[in-house]
């Protein structure tokens, strides 16, 4: 299971924890303008605005997890098994792979109204990567720099595309029904709540954070989506980018997954293996993982974009303690 997130406080940053219980050898990736994108049902983008993300790279191909473009559009594809439908190729349509589609938007689209229109017709169709990597059942966060959201699903009804108003993703149900979840919980607040139950009686108070006191604290995808929504909502905005991305990354790390309280199998537990996000003015990639929670970074490099090697940069997962004495 995993969370994503547009968050703003000056700039926008956009990304995601992924909550697995195995790693696939995901790097951090810069696709260069001129590296040559190749679909399966589509025509070839061999220019297109370079990306940066997190991926693993499979016979040369970045197959990527989430990331976002120069221009400061971000996508992120997050476990959706069970609601999720792809289909058959339709010659009345745009053919698009789940694998491709991170790709195919990101180095087309500036923005979520130019995403929107590629949309329009789009299709995803179901077509391995390979034999050996099959797809996975996926929703997307598309996000962009003003900070404007949707979510792409594609189910039995076909390819649904919701306003994101929230700016925050988990996994199932279907996103229209995360939001009216959210109406159980309009009365969380982080102030301390009046006592409307008997007004004339004085009742003690034996504890900070009762605003919060029915706040899910779970690992379950519902639960997420509440504790984000809520976090992020009330988060502050800071001075500076160290401030902001200090921010974002405790906003995700208010739904981070530790070892051990999420059993998938027996002896077998769901954690987060890294978060990460991008400020999408800059082009800036912060990330964190599971065995090193100091905040890493790759900038884009303008003078390297025109290239048509992928740049790839190792996770440095080796914990560093800052020794003081």
């Amino acid at each position: 299971m995993c969370t994503s997130i547009i968050y703003t406080a000056g700039d926008s940053y956009f990304g995601r924890n992924l909550d697995l219980e195995i790693s696939f050898g995901q790097e951090v990736v810069v696709t260069p303008r001129n590296y040559p994108f190749s679909f399966r049902k589509m025509p070839s983008l061999d220019h297109h605005y370079a990306i940066t993300g997190m991926a693993l790279v499979e016979d040369g191909y970045p197959l990527y997890f989430d990331g976002a473009n120069e221009e400061g559009l971000g996508m992120a594809g997050l476990n959706f098994d069970g609601p999720c439908r792809y289909f058959p190729e339709d010659p009345a349509k745009d053919n698009v792979t789940p694998f491709e589609f991170i790709p195919y938007i990101l180095g087309q689209c500036k923005n979520v109204t130019e995403a929107r229109k590629l949309l329009s017709n789009l299709n995803l169709v179901k077509i391995d990567f390979s034999a050996k990597l099959h797809l996975s059942p996926l929703h997307w966060l598309i996000a962009d720099k003003s900070g404007e959201a949707i979510v792409v699903e594609s189910t039995a009804e076909g390819l649904n595309v919701y306003d994101n108003p929230v700016g925050v993703l988990t996994n199932n149900p279907e996103f229209p029904k995360q939001l009216l979840n959210l109406s159980n919980y309009q009365s969380i607040s982080p102030a301390y709540p009046e006592n409307t139950l008997i007004p004339e009686v004085k009742l003690s108070t034996y504890s900070r954070g009762f605003g919060s006191r029915f706040l899910p604290g779970g690992m379950d995808s519902e639960s997420r989506f509440v504790k984000e929504v809520f976090t992020k909502a009330h988060a502050p905005k800071g001075k500076s980018e160290i401030e902001n991305i200090t921010d974002y990354f405790h906003n995700l790390h208010a739904v981070e997954q530790q070892k051990g309280l999420d059993q998938v199998a027996p002896g077998q537990f769901e954690y987060t293996i890294y978060s990460d996000g991008i400020n999408l003015t800059t082009g800036t990639f912060y990330y964190s993982t599971y065995d090193n929670n100091q905040i890493n970074a790759v900038k884009l490099e303008e003078d390297k974009l025109d290239q048509t090697e992928l740049l790839q940069y190792p996770l440095q997962s080796k914990q560093t303690i800052n020794f003081q004495n």
